[in-house]
This record gives C-alpha cells, structure tokens and sequence, in this order.
C-alpha cells in the first residue's frame, strides 16, 4: 500500500463528521469539492482543477511546498496545521537533544566505551544560555518548556513577541544578538525568502566557541558548507540536524562521516491524525458558519 493511501485509512477512522466526506481524490468531482485537505507532497499534485475551493488546509505546519505548487489556486485561503501533537512532538525532540547537549551525555558514551573513568560536571541549567530562532507555535512551545527546566532562554522572531519566562528579541538587531548568546542554539523557523541561510558564515562566527546547533525547523536555514567549515574549525563543536536541503539525505553527504553531526532522518514532529482530525472538523465547520478560519498563511511571507 501507498504511504498516502495509509494515511489516508488513519484519518477515516479519525474523521467521523456529519458533512459530505472524500478522503480518495477519486470519490468526488473537483468542481465539487469546497475545501482541501491535503499532504503536500503525497496524494493529490495538480491543484488546477480545484479553482473553486474556498480553502485548502495542509496536514503539514510548514506550507512552503504548497506554495511552491505552481497550480495551487490563488482565490482560497490556505491554512497551516497547528495542532498539540506537532507541538508537543517538537517539544520534545529540542529539549531531548538540548539535555544530550547540555549534560554532555555524548562525552560520556563515549568515555564509557572506552573504559574511561574522565568526571565532567556540566553546569546547572540556569547557567546555560540556549537560543531558539523562531516563536511561533512550535517554538514557543518549546521555549516554555525549556525556561521551565530553568535553563537561560532567548527567542527570536522577525516581529516583537512575548513568551512567559524567555527574553524575546526580533529583528535585525536581535538576531545578532541572541546568536552572540547562545551556546546552544535551536533553529524552528519557516523556510521563507528571509530564512533561507539564515546560519551562514556570518553569522554562525556570532555564536560563542564551541556552540552547538540543533535544527529541527527546515533544512534550508542552514548554509551546509558553511556550518561544515565552522564544525572543522572548532567554532561549532557539534550539530545535530533533522532537516535538509536535500531529503533523504544523499549517501555522499559529507554530514553523514562528520563525528560531529548527528542525523535524524525527519522525525522530530509529524502531524497526528487522532489530534489534526479534530483541528480539520473545526475548520469544516466555520467554514459552513463563516466564520474565520484558524492559522491562515500569508502567502507574502510563506507562513
């Protein structure tokens, strides 16, 4: 069975609603259907024929793919998914990694294996400085989560922000700012025309010696062969990296013979029907009472 076609069985039994359902393209006509729900890079690929659509809702949070879907209708409003499972699937996979990190525990693996008795105190939390690029609602999320452990933590965003416990920086100004800060860094923002490289050798020289990055957000935020020149100086001492410009990642990749990356082959969040199903039969129905649908991308900034 096709992957979409399996996705397709978990969200039937998710999805019990009294409205007229399709979950196979093939069930009902395009000029029939008033809002998409869709896999961006599974199932249906020519959006043409569905011009009359008021709107198409991605499965997905990032919906970059969708807008780069040459037919994707201009008139609908399109919507990202944001629901507790995708938040609470990052949450976890940053503050995991952020933990390893912190405590060391790679060092003591590898210690350990050796047969090596070599003590190493980590500090405690509140003395380390973690930064996490991006305050939407997977990285707020995260960023609550961390203060609560009482770790140091400031968040960027490209517009002023407030998060309970996290100083919050934006702008220009404000990147360079909580780059120079960070010995560990979490970067969780969109890939948008702003965002692409936004990790490049400017501004991976920003982050204190030694600093270590963990990038569960989007593959093109990083400038690969500049994260590898600053990983063989010793700027960056280690990386661990769920995303990538190119997925799956080629075998000839150099990040899979570099020590000091992890990879993690996209795990860190994926949409749960059992929780999106509830947030799609929401929309439905404000979509039949017109009212304002939730999390409506802007299409001029790509989320």
């Amino acid at each position: 069975m096709k992957e979409w076609e399996t996705e397709l069985t978990r969200w039937r039994a998710e999805l019990n609603i009294p409205f007229q359902l399709r979950v196979d393209p093939a069930e009902i006509s395009p000029e029939d259907v008033d809002m998409l729900v869709l896999n961006p890079v599974a199932g249906i690929r020519d959006l043409a024929p569905y011009r009359g659509v008021k709107a198409v809702q991605s499965i997905w949070a990032g919906v970059e793919g969708l807008l780069a879907n040459p037919t994707l209708p201009e008139e609908p409003v399109l919507c990202r998914m944001v629901e507790p499972g995708l938040s609470e699937g990052m949450t976890d996979y940053i503050v995991g990694h952020v933990l390893r990190h912190h405590l060391g525990i790679d060092r003591c693996v590898r210690e350990s294996m050796a047969g090596n008795w070599a003590p190493a105190v980590p500090p405690l939390s509140r003395d380390r400085k973690v930064g996490v690029l991006g305050l939407g609602a997977l990285g707020a999320d995260a960023a609550r989560m961390l203060a609560r452990l009482r770790f140091d933590v400031a968040g960027w965003s490209r517009t002023a922000k407030s998060v309970d416990g996290v100083t919050c920086l934006h702008g220009a100004k404000g990147l360079d700012e909580i780059l120079a800060r960070s010995e560990i860094l979490v970067t969780i923002l969109p890939s948008t025309t702003e965002t692409r490289g936004i990790l490049n050798a400017r501004t991976l020289a920003l982050l204190p010696r030694g600093a270590v990055i963990i990038n569960p957000g989007r593959g093109p935020l990083i400038d690969d062969d500049a994260l590898l020149a600053a990983l063989e100086s010793g700027q960056i001492a280690h990386a661990t990296l769920d995303v990538f410009n190119e997925e799956p990642l080629p075998a000839s990749h150099p990040f899979w013979r570099n020590p000091q990356v992890t990879v993690t082959p996209h795990i860190a969040a994926e949409t749960r029907a059992s929780f999106a199903a509830r947030v799609v039969v929401e929309q439905i129905g404000r979509m039949i009472r017109g009212e304002p649908l939730w999390h409506i991308v802007d299409r001029s900034l790509g989320y």
